[in-house]
C-alpha cells in the first residue's frame, strides 16, 4: 500500500506570481484618472463650443465638423455623468455594509 506524504510548504515563486509585483503601486490612482477625465471633458465642452461659436461666425465652413466636436463633448460629458453614478452607487453600497 502507498503511504500518503504530508504536505510541504509551497515554494517562494509559487506564492509570489512573476509579473504582479507592481499590483497596488499603480501610478496613476482613481483621483487622478478621475481628474484627467474631468479635465478631457471640459476641454471637449469647450472645443464644441468653440466650434458652435466659429460656425455663428461663418468661419467653420462644414456643419458636419461642427456637429462632430458637439457630439465628441456630449459623448465625454455622459460617460463622466456614468462615472459619477457608478462611483455614488458603489459609495452608497458600501455605507450600507454592516461591520
Amino acid at each position: 500500500m502507498n503511504m500518503v506524504n504530508g504536505i510541504t510548504s509551497l515554494p517562494p515563486s509559487l506564492i509570489t506570481p512573476q509579473g504582479t509585483s507592481d499590483v497596488g503601486r499603480t501610478k496613476s490612482g482613481f483621483g487622478e484618472i478621475l481628474s484627467s477625465t474631468i479635465e478631457s471633458t471640459n476641454n471637449a465642452q469647450l472645443a464644441g463650443d468653440m466650434a458652435v461659436e466659429r460656425l455663428m461666425t461663418g468661419e467653420a465652413k462644414h456643419l458636419h465638423e461642427v456637429m462632430i466636436a458637439v457630439e465628441e463633448a456630449d459623448v465625454s460629458l455622459r460617460m463622466l455623468v456614468q462615472m459619477r453614478n457608478k462611483a455614488l452607487t458603489a459609495y452608497e453600497e458600501i455605507m450600507r455594509m454592516q461591520i
